[in-house]
């Protein structure tokens, strides 16, 4: 009965020394897995990555021209409609043009007699220039009598009388070439008065020509009438000082289409000439359409106010964009000027590279990453920073890098970031093929300390509560 006993004994305190053991290892468990992180994870991998900036605007042509009025005047015909297509040097609009035909006719008149004065001028120059010719030829024939009759009277040989009368006809000769030299300059003068008003009357008949020709607007090229603000029967005037004119029509060239839109100023830098782009238009949406960079505003303009920055006196701290133009290469005929557009502009592409999830990258300071080294069971949700403590994890220290799962734990391994992808970045350096990075959630990457204890569920994960 002793023996009996004794095994019951025994029996009963390894069945307690059981019992402490199991409650010992399910109590370890226990605090163990309230230190595990659960986590989700994706996979270092190779793929091709395109940088897109993406921007909106609208549908314009690459040639275009506001057709404003230059003369003072009432509209007598409109020979287009918006949407007409027309040729270069066809008659668009036509002002009244009495008064200035009028003025054309008469400085044309007077130019007419301007050019017969100038005539008759040239005519009198030549009968002077001929009767200077003849009174030359008299007075070098009676220079010679008069010297010949000097040496005759000297030696007796004519008589006083004859003498006189070739000195005087000398003296008389001398008179009438002078005379005749006199009328020669008044008629050089007279030609050249003449030709002055000839000169005078071509540039008045020129001002009032060009009065006459800006009452008619031939098309500067081909295009199309896009927008036609005017009619038959309306005054319009031209612009003064900071007063703007009336507009007749606009004129498109629809040869070339451009997508003119704005680029956010912290993507403009990416921006380069000839980058391609894809354009949708809002009007057609089942259609992608494909062109190229072609210009670069060099401005910013204010968002809000649509005004460029070179435009005002003082800065300005809002947002601002740049006008970035997109040359269309396979436009439809039908499109039209002020379509809403959207294009995504490649910057950037990358084959084969190294790739993470966007959401993959945090940031650490370098003495939460000392903590990597700590034994399991440490505290991993960091403690909600404030005041002073928060504006240190904006340090220059930071450090941008991964958290990488190793051996069941979340290791924060620092990387060098390259071109950024839809939902993919580049990864130049720090990481291998095949790595596993922890992905989400967002709340656990913004708290997970760096050498904690992970678990990873790969599961649809449940929405958050968005209030936590």
């Amino acid at each position: 009965m002793t023996a009996i006993m004794k095994t019951w004994k025994k029996i009963a305190i390894g069945a307690g020394i059981a019992v402490v053991l199991a409650i010992l290892v399910g109590f370890t468990v226990h605090q163990s897995s309230k230190n595990v992180v659960t986590v989700q994870t994706g996979k270092v991998q190779r793929e091709d990555l395109t940088t897109v900036v993406s921007a909106s605007g609208e549908i314009k042509p690459k040639t275009y021209v506001n057709i404003g009025a230059n003369a003072f005047g009432k509209i007598t015909h409109l020979y287009v409609k918006e949407g007409d297509r027309v040729k270069k040097g066809q008659l668009l609009a036509q002002l009244e043009n009495v008064q200035p035909s009028a003025d054309v006719n008469a400085n044309e008149a007077s130019l007419q007699a301007a050019r017969t004065d100038a005539l008759a001028a040239d005519a009198g120059l030549k009968t002077a220039q001929a009767d200077l010719l003849r009174a030359q030829a008299d007075y070098d024939r009676n220079k010679l009598d008069w010297d010949r009759a000097q040496n005759l009277f000297k030696d007796g040989l004519i008589s006083k009388s004859d003498f006189d009368s070739r000195k005087n006809a000398w003296s008389t000769a001398d008179a009438g070439l002078t005379q005749a030299q006199a009328r020669v300059a008044q008629a050089k003068a007279q030609k050249d008065s003449a030709e002055r008003h000839v000169a005078q009357a071509e540039a008045t008949l020129t001002h009032y020509a060009d009065l006459l020709k800006k009452t008619s607007y031939p098309a500067p090229f081909d295009g199309v009438i896009t927008n036609l603000p005017v009619r038959e029967g309306e005054t319009v005037v031209i612009g003064i000082q900071n007063a703007q004119g009336s507009t007749l029509m606009t004129l498109a060239d629809m040869s070339v289409i451009t997508a003119e839109v704005k680029v956010d100023e912290t993507d403009i830098v990416n921006v380069r000439l000839g980058q391609t782009a894809e354009v949708t238009i809002d009007a057609i949406p089942k259609k992608v359409f494909h062109g190229t960079v072609s210009e670069i505003g060099d401005n910013a303009i204010v968002r809000s106010s649509g005004v460029s920055t070179s435009q005002q006196a003082t800065a300005s701290e809002e947002a601002k964009d740049f006008k970035v133009v997109v040359n269309l290469s396979d436009a439809l005929e039908d499109l039209r000027p002020g379509l809403s557009t959207t294009a995504k502009i490649t910057t950037a592409t990358r084959s084969n590279a190294l790739a993470v999830p966007i959401q993959s990258l945090t940031l650490r300071t370098k003495q939460q990453m000392e903590t990597q080294n700590n034994p399991p069971g440490s505290v991993h949700a960091a403690a909600p920073a404030s005041g002073e403590a928060a504006s240190k994890n904006k340090k220059e220290d930071d450090v941008q890098g991964v958290f990488v799962v190793r051996s069941k734990k979340a290791m924060f391994v620092p990387v060098t970031t390259g071109i950024t992808g839809t939902t993919d970045i580049e990864v130049v350096s720090g990481l291998k093929e095949g790595d596993e990075v922890v992905t989400g959630s967002y709340k656990v990457l913004r708290t997970l300390r760096p050498g904690s204890s992970v678990k990873i569920d790969n599961t649809a994960p449940k929405k958050e509560d968005e209030s936590s």
